[in-house]
């Protein structure tokens, strides 16, 4: 009987966490291999715990990216700050991710936490190729001393460094379990939600600094035969401004926004897409309640 037919098949839940735009969803998107999570260079962009599966030949590793933890007290960024702690509660290992410099104390309460519950303890350097390297392992040492890690591993998310590395070590940490999912299964999110994930992301790298914190994206319609998606978009504002914004002068910037999500959803769902993109203001939906929670936040 060969070493292989002797393993153990192992699965677990890993949690990603950490500061805001650190480079979690990055992460993830390349772990699994496909896009499940918006990716921008503003703070904030994921608002979901969601779900990336990756399947080795011996294991089942489901990933959960979270949100930014940082210091807030509007309502929408603690709904999204909370789901990141939940992660911490629920994950067999987390993933804490931190920038190659001084460590913020949001960084010190995630360890704090992590420990409490005495959960299996990853911290991940990123962006490696941003530090000179003399100045790599005196870092390391001291984050090694002060958050105290099971496994302490430098990567680069957007290069791939380090990546293949960090998978290895998460399967030799995983327990025994089953198999959850069927392997042609890479998220639990619909493809509602990873089109709209879409827009968002577009929207928010076509937009000013200003508006993205008060825009999401809801599906209004979604038909698909096998040739054909029909998908029907409100972007979501809070003011009559911020519409005019999102719609640009003639409903260029609008038309644009549409026309990079269309060319993406395309390439992921291996078919023609008719999107069409409009325009909701919802006053102050980012501080009520029900709105927040009828959008899934």
């Amino acid at each position: 009987m060969t070493e292989k037919m002797n393993q153990k098949f192992k699965s677990g839940y890993v949690g990603l966490v950490g500061l805001p735009n650190v480079g979690k969803s990055t992460l993830i998107n390349n772990m699994i291999g496909e896009k499940l999570a918006a990716v921008t260079h503003k703070p904030q962009t994921t608002r979901h715990r969601i779900l990336g599966i990756l399947n080795r030949p011996q294991a089942q590793i489901l990933f959960l990216d979270t949100p930014g933890i940082h210091q807030s007290k509007k309502l929408l960024n603690e709904k999204i700050i909370q789901t990141a702690f939940d992660v911490i509660e629920e994950a067999d290992l987390v993933l804490h991710l931190i920038f190659p410099k001084k460590l913020k104390p949001e960084d010190q309460e995630i360890a704090e936490r992590v420990l409490k519950l005495k959960k299996k303890y990853f911290v991940l350097v990123n962006r490696i190729d941003e530090i000179p390297k003399d100045s790599l392992l005196p870092f390391l040492a001291d984050i090694q001393k002060t958050l105290q890690p099971q496994e302490l591993i430098p990567i680069s998310a957007l290069k791939n460094q380090g990546v293949s590395t960090l998978i290895e070590q998460i399967e030799k940490n995983l327990e025994e379990g089953p198999r959850y999912y069927d392997e042609e299964i890479y998220t639990d999110q619909s493809m509602r939600f990873l089109c709209e994930e879409i827009a968002r992301e577009k929207a928010m790298l076509w937009l000013h600094q200003e508006i993205p914190y008060a825009l999401t994206v809801q599906t209004e319609k979604f038909d698909e035969t096998q040739n054909l998606i029909r998908l029907n978009l409100a972007i979501i504002v809070e003011k009559d401004s911020q519409k005019a914004m999102v719609i640009g002068k003639a409903g260029a910037r609008i038309k644009k926004i549409g026309q990079v999500s269309r060319q993406e959803m395309e390439k992921m769902l291996g078919k023609k897409v008719y999107l069409e993109l409009f325009v909701k203001v919802v006053p102050g939906w980012t501080k009520n309640e029900k709105r927040l929670r009828d959008l899934g936040i």
